[in-house]
């Protein structure tokens, strides 16, 4: 009778042990994605289907580095991280892995710098649309962000 109680106490110590780990689990990433705000995000997109370029800024606002290391969406097959430099007078421009943002910064994805690279569209897109977008990071953390379509002229 004794042994029978205790596994029966075991087993209750176990499912509240299980459900704590759970809750952990399921707070981690809550608590995490809200350390990252998105502002000013937006998509500059030519008509036909050149890539875009996409633009926002980034701020960290929790306690360690996250390090943004893709980005998806419904609307194309592809979205690469890009930056932009100058080099004796020559504009070039090179897909990035990853992209680190420290704690407390607040990142700039802008012309002639960093930016989202947006290639080949999967449906017919129009200044004004709205482009729903997930960025990605390396601690599998996800985060979604809707884009505005503007047109290049405003930027």
């Amino acid at each position: 009778m004794a042994n029978k109680a205790l596994n029966v106490m075991a087993q209750r110590v176990t499912q509240r042990l299980a459900l704590s780990a759970l809750a952990l689990l399921l707070t981690a990433g809550v608590a995490q994605a809200q350390t990252l705000e998105v502002s000013n995000a937006r998509l500059s997109l030519l008509p036909g289907n050149t890539p875009g370029a996409g633009y926002f800024e980034l701020y960290n606002t929790g306690d360690e580095t996250v390090t943004l290391v893709g980005a998806q969406s419904p609307a194309f097959d592809s979205v690469e991280i890009h930056v932009s430099s100058e080099h004796d007078g020559m504009a070039h421009m090179h897909e990035l892995t990853s992209l680190e943002i420290a704690s407390g910064e607040r990142f700039e994805f802008a012309p002639k710098g960093h930016h989202l690279m947006f290639m080949r569209r999967v449906e017919p897109l129009n200044v004004g649309d709205d482009v729903d977008v997930v960025l990605e990071f390396s601690d599998e953390q996800q985060l979604p962000v809707t884009f505005n379509i503007v047109s290049p002229a405003s930027m």
